[in-house]
């Protein structure tokens, strides 16, 4: 049997590829086959793919892309749709455990489906590390389904340190108390060479872009490092923070949920806290 996995350069998708293996010898779809991101032309070429080659099932990454062409192919074929994964097993129906309410919750379900269609979430299963899959051709795209495509990019505000991407974040939260109090925050990820990032009450406050926030309506991180100045912690928050290696937490609230979530802790006003801690950066450099 074949399995078809859509794929690009990151971790997520070669976890994928590891539930996927289960299912057959795995065949590939580049998320960048057709140049800019146009998840419905994405959509077609799988679904004629998976005809093509009468997959047993196909499986993408359960990122915001992963997740978005993969349910534009659901749609298509009319066929049920099971994101972020974290175990499969194959048999008719498929049983399956996935992450709900943004990881607070597993559920446990069967996928009554002739061609299960399936999103792996990122970081919680090993990345795969055998031969790449081989590709599967594709055709051009029809004009209808570039309708909706990207056409341009815009660097982020944090001076060009992607969040998904970053070893080291440094987030604030509402404790931060305005838009120009994220002036240390911004400091001290300059010093740390890391990205900035925010809770969600941050950016409903429009004291940073959306594109700063990390969270289950945000950005999905995993860091080596992440530092939360005045973040309580709300589930929506920590579902973003899954990935991350370390949490630095610094509250004046010993009780926060994030604070109780740490590796390490500081308790105490964050706008001592965090210019001592540059200005010991800079002292030891």
């Amino acid at each position: 049997m074949t399995v078809l996995v859509l794929m690009d350069e990151s971790d997520a998708s070669r976890q994928a590829l590891t539930l996927a293996r289960k299912f057959g010898e795995p065949r590939s779809m580049r998320m960048d086959a057709l140049g800019a991101f146009a998840p419905d032309a994405i959509a077609a070429a799988l679904a004629e793919a998976a005809s093509e080659l009468n997959v047993a099932a196909v499986f993408g990454a359960g990122t915001d892309r992963g997740n978005e062409v993969m349910a534009r192919l659901a749609a298509r074929l009319g066929l049920p749709f099971a994101a972020n994964c974290i175990a499969v097993t194959p048999g008719d129906p498929v049983t399956l455990t996935r992450l709900r309410w943004g990881g607070s919750l597993l559920e446990e379900a069967r996928l009554h489906s002739p061609r299960p269609l399936i999103t792996v979430a990122p970081h919680t299963i090993p990345a795969d590390s055998g031969p790449a899959p081989v590709e599967v051709d594709v055709k051009p795209p029809a004009e209808a389904d570039l309708v909706v495509r990207v056409v341009d990019h815009v660097s982020p505000s944090n001076g060009g340190v992607s969040l998904a991407e970053a070893k080291v974040i440094v987030s604030g939260g509402r404790g931060v108390g305005s838009k120009e109090g994220f002036a240390i925050i911004e400091d001290l990820a300059g010093l740390l060479g890391a990205a900035v990032g925010c809770s969600r009450a941050v950016t409903s406050a429009g004291w940073r872009p959306h594109s700063d926030q990390v969270g289950q309506t945000g950005t999905k991180v995993a860091p080596e490092v992440y530092i939360a100045c005045g973040i309580s912690g709300a589930t929506q928050h920590m579902a973003g923070l899954k990935g991350a290696k370390r949490i630095l937490a610094i509250n004046s609230d010993p009780q926060a949920p994030l604070m109780l979530n740490a590796d390490y802790t500081v308790t105490g006003d964050l706008k001592e806290i965090v210019p001592a801690i540059s200005a010991e950066i800079r002292k030891r450099r």
